[in-house]
């Protein structure tokens, strides 16, 4: 767990505590929620990308957003749940330096790309309600695809500076990381670098100003405000001060990190016509089936 080096000694191993309150009895417990969430996140998300591929008239700019955002929210749940879930159902607790900083590295990138997907969620609504005859023009596929890459591309950036950073740091502390996974607070014990919500402020102030258009892009603002709003919380509580005990301060960040991925394709579902309009015709196209296979199979019978 520890490398001694001549003027340190030197972490080689940090052991993930998870929430430090909680008593054992319910370790199993909580390793069957994270594991359900888990399951019930990369499914949802899952089923929507297949869609996305099956539906041609899905294969828009919005929905090219939402395909990015479906990818994404598998791949943090993927980085960030199934170490705490083998924390408490095996008691497997214990997680290398440079796996800790790969998981820190993911973590962070997958947030940034989060960020970057709202605010061209946010830009194309914009579009969209603003300049709606032109909307067509200026946002193609091809314009959607180029944004879309670059989100993925520069989201890496920003978490890959401050990975590089944390593994020139000497760690010769605690070893235990006081949370469900390796971030840059937990392991930095530093205020995280953060982008400004300001996806979440441009498309708020964009709904006050055309205000007759919110229930066009409700779902769209109920995505970023899921994403955005406990966060601000949480950050702003630091800042002033605000006493809160370790564990309420891990179930929100939790919160915050896991609720959206886990709602994101139940809001699409229910919210985008074109995605509930497809689901209706399939829902009865699958009855008319199993119909006729049982008239046909009666029929025979009788014959």
């Amino acid at each position: 767990m520890f490398e001694v080096n001549e003027n340190y000694t030197r972490v080689s191993e940090f052991v993930i505590v998870g929430f430090p309150g909680l008593h054992p009895s319910f370790y199993q417990l909580v390793a069957w929620f994270f594991f359900f969430i888990y399951v019930i996140t990369v499914v949802g998300n899952f089923l929507l990308v297949v869609l996305f591929a099956l539906e041609r008239s899905l294969q828009k700019p919005m929905y090219i957003i939402m395909l990015s955002l479906a990818l994404s929210d598998i791949g943090f749940c993927t980085v960030a749940l199934p170490k705490v879930i083998a924390r408490y159902w095996w008691d497997d607790a214990g997680i290398s330096f440079y796996t800790c900083l790969i998981q820190k590295q993911f973590i962070h990138y997958f947030g940034t790309l989060n960020s970057l997907i709202m605010m061209t969620m946010a830009m194309d609504r914009y579009l969209a309600i603003c300049n709606p005859l032109r909307y067509t023009e200026l946002m193609t596929n091809r314009t959607m695809s180029l944004l879309t890459a670059l989100s993925w591309m520069s989201a890496m950036i920003s978490p890959g500076i401050t990975t590089i950073q944390s593994s020139q740091m000497p760690f010769c502390g605690p070893n235990r990381i006081i949370h469900c996974y390796c971030d840059t607070i937990s392991l930095n014990q530093s205020v995280a670098l953060l982008l400004t919500p300001s996806d979440f402020t441009v498309l708020y102030l964009m709904y006050i100003h055309r205000w007759k258009t919110f229930s066009t892009f409700s779902s769209q603002l109920c995505i970023i405000s899921l994403y955005n709003v406990p966060r601000c919380c949480v950050y702003t509580s630091s800042v002033i001060n605000f006493s809160i005990s370790q564990d309420f301060v891990i179930v929100f960040f939790l919160f915050y990190s896991l609720l959206p991925p886990l709602l994101n394709p139940f809001i699409y579902c229910l919210r985008t016509k074109e995605i509930k309009a497809f689901l209706a015709n399939l829902f009865y196209s699958t009855c008319v089936h199993k119909v006729n296979v049982n008239e046909h199979c009666i029929v025979s019978k009788h014959g």
